[in-house]
Protein backbone atom coordinates (compact mmCIF):
# COMPACT_ATOMS: atom_id res chain seq x y z
CA UNK A 1 0.00 0.00 0.00
CA UNK A 2 1.35 3.36 -1.29
CA UNK A 3 1.57 6.44 1.17
CA UNK A 4 -1.35 8.88 1.23
CA UNK A 5 1.76 11.73 -0.08
CA UNK A 6 2.72 9.17 -2.11
CA UNK A 7 -0.95 8.65 -3.80
CA UNK A 8 -1.51 12.52 -4.10
CA UNK A 9 1.58 13.00 -6.05
CA UNK A 10 0.56 10.57 -8.26
CA UNK A 11 -2.71 11.25 -8.41
CA UNK A 12 -1.36 15.06 -9.28
CA UNK A 13 0.61 13.99 -12.07
CA UNK A 14 -1.66 11.62 -13.91
CA UNK A 15 -4.33 15.03 -13.47
CA UNK A 16 -2.08 16.71 -15.53
CA UNK A 17 -0.88 13.95 -18.31
CA UNK A 18 -4.38 13.55 -18.69
CA UNK A 19 -5.20 16.84 -19.57
CA UNK A 20 -1.92 17.39 -21.57
CA UNK A 21 -4.12 14.04 -23.75
CA UNK A 22 -7.45 15.53 -23.92
CA UNK A 23 -5.42 18.93 -25.03
CA UNK A 24 -3.34 17.17 -27.84
CA UNK A 25 -3.62 13.04 -27.93
CA UNK A 26 -6.65 11.91 -28.01
CA UNK A 27 -7.55 11.50 -31.68
CA UNK A 28 -11.23 10.41 -31.02
CA UNK A 29 -13.37 13.08 -32.76
CA UNK A 30 -16.22 12.31 -29.77
CA UNK A 31 -14.33 13.71 -27.61
CA UNK A 32 -13.67 17.30 -29.23
CA UNK A 33 -17.92 17.63 -29.61
CA UNK A 34 -17.75 19.10 -25.95
CA UNK A 35 -15.30 20.98 -24.01
CA UNK A 36 -13.51 18.72 -21.45
CA UNK A 37 -11.76 19.58 -18.11
CA UNK A 38 -10.63 17.50 -15.35
CA UNK A 39 -11.35 18.44 -12.59
CA UNK A 40 -10.13 15.64 -10.29
CA UNK A 41 -8.35 12.49 -9.75
CA UNK A 42 -8.71 9.67 -7.51
CA UNK A 43 -6.61 6.99 -6.75
CA UNK A 44 -6.56 4.20 -5.31
CA UNK A 45 -4.73 3.12 -2.41
CA UNK A 46 -2.84 0.25 -4.25
CA UNK A 47 -2.19 2.82 -7.18
CA UNK A 48 -4.17 0.24 -9.18
CA UNK A 49 -6.90 2.07 -10.31
CA UNK A 50 -7.74 5.90 -10.99
CA UNK A 51 -10.82 7.68 -11.63
CA UNK A 52 -10.41 10.77 -13.74
CA UNK A 53 -13.35 13.40 -13.09
CA UNK A 54 -13.85 15.38 -16.38
CA UNK A 55 -16.77 18.38 -16.23
CA UNK A 56 -18.06 18.58 -20.00
CA UNK A 57 -19.41 21.80 -21.18
CA UNK A 58 -21.98 21.71 -23.97
CA UNK A 59 -25.20 20.45 -25.35
CA UNK A 60 -26.40 17.16 -23.25
CA UNK A 61 -26.14 14.97 -27.11
CA UNK A 62 -22.21 16.68 -27.07
CA UNK A 63 -22.19 15.46 -23.56
CA UNK A 64 -23.14 11.80 -23.70
CA UNK A 65 -21.30 11.76 -27.02
CA UNK A 66 -18.06 12.86 -25.27
CA UNK A 67 -18.32 10.71 -22.59
CA UNK A 68 -18.71 7.70 -24.69
CA UNK A 69 -15.53 9.31 -26.71
CA UNK A 70 -13.70 9.87 -23.61
CA UNK A 71 -14.22 5.95 -21.74
CA UNK A 72 -13.27 4.33 -25.55
CA UNK A 73 -10.13 5.91 -25.35
CA UNK A 74 -9.48 4.65 -21.85
CA UNK A 75 -7.07 1.71 -22.67
CA UNK A 76 -5.00 4.81 -25.16
CA UNK A 77 -4.73 6.76 -22.36
CA UNK A 78 -3.75 3.68 -20.03
CA UNK A 79 -0.96 3.05 -22.48
CA UNK A 80 0.39 6.79 -22.77
CA UNK A 81 0.19 7.12 -18.79
CA UNK A 82 2.11 4.11 -18.96
CA UNK A 83 5.39 5.49 -21.70
CA UNK A 84 5.01 8.69 -19.78
CA UNK A 85 4.62 8.16 -16.09
CA UNK A 86 7.36 5.50 -14.54
CA UNK A 87 5.47 3.17 -12.17
CA UNK A 88 5.42 -0.29 -11.42
CA UNK A 89 2.05 -1.26 -12.70
CA UNK A 90 -0.08 1.27 -14.95
CA UNK A 91 -3.09 2.28 -13.29
CA UNK A 92 -6.55 1.04 -14.82
CA UNK A 93 -8.47 4.59 -15.99
CA UNK A 94 -11.91 5.51 -15.70
CA UNK A 95 -14.13 8.27 -17.09
CA UNK A 96 -16.41 9.70 -14.51
CA UNK A 97 -18.68 13.03 -15.39
CA UNK A 98 -18.41 15.63 -12.78
CA UNK A 99 -21.44 17.81 -12.85
CA UNK A 100 -20.63 19.90 -9.70
CA UNK A 101 -19.13 22.94 -11.33
CA UNK A 102 -22.81 22.81 -12.75
CA UNK A 103 -24.47 22.40 -9.89
CA UNK A 104 -22.84 25.45 -8.38
CA UNK A 105 -23.39 27.46 -11.18
CA UNK A 106 -27.05 26.58 -10.34
CA UNK A 107 -27.14 27.03 -6.88
CA UNK A 108 -25.52 30.73 -7.68
CA UNK A 109 -28.21 31.61 -10.56
CA UNK A 110 -31.10 30.71 -7.55
CA UNK A 111 -29.43 32.69 -4.18
CA UNK A 112 -29.42 35.65 -7.45
CA UNK A 113 -33.01 35.43 -8.53
CA UNK A 114 -34.22 34.82 -4.71
CA UNK A 115 -32.12 38.04 -3.87
CA UNK A 116 -33.40 40.31 -6.98
CA UNK A 117 -37.47 39.22 -5.78
CA UNK A 118 -37.17 40.07 -2.37
CA UNK A 119 -38.63 43.91 -1.81
CA UNK A 120 -36.70 44.79 0.65
CA UNK A 121 -33.47 44.33 -1.16
CA UNK A 122 -31.13 47.36 -0.74
CA UNK A 123 -28.24 48.52 -2.79
CA UNK A 124 -26.01 47.64 -0.13
CA UNK A 125 -26.55 43.98 -0.28
CA UNK A 126 -24.39 41.79 -1.86
CA UNK A 127 -23.87 40.26 -5.19
CA UNK A 128 -23.62 36.53 -5.05
CA UNK A 129 -21.97 36.75 -8.68
CA UNK A 130 -19.40 39.58 -7.92
CA UNK A 131 -18.37 37.65 -4.75
CA UNK A 132 -17.64 34.35 -7.05
CA UNK A 133 -15.69 36.16 -9.36
CA UNK A 134 -13.70 38.07 -7.09
CA UNK A 135 -12.79 34.31 -5.61
CA UNK A 136 -11.71 33.24 -8.81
Amino acid sequence: MATSRRVSRVASLIKREVSLLLMNGIKDDRVGAGMVSVTSVDVSGDLQHVKVFVSIYGTPEAKAETMAGLQSSAGFVRRALGQRIRLRRTPEVRFLEDASLERGDRMIHLLNEIGRDRPEASADDIDIDANAADME
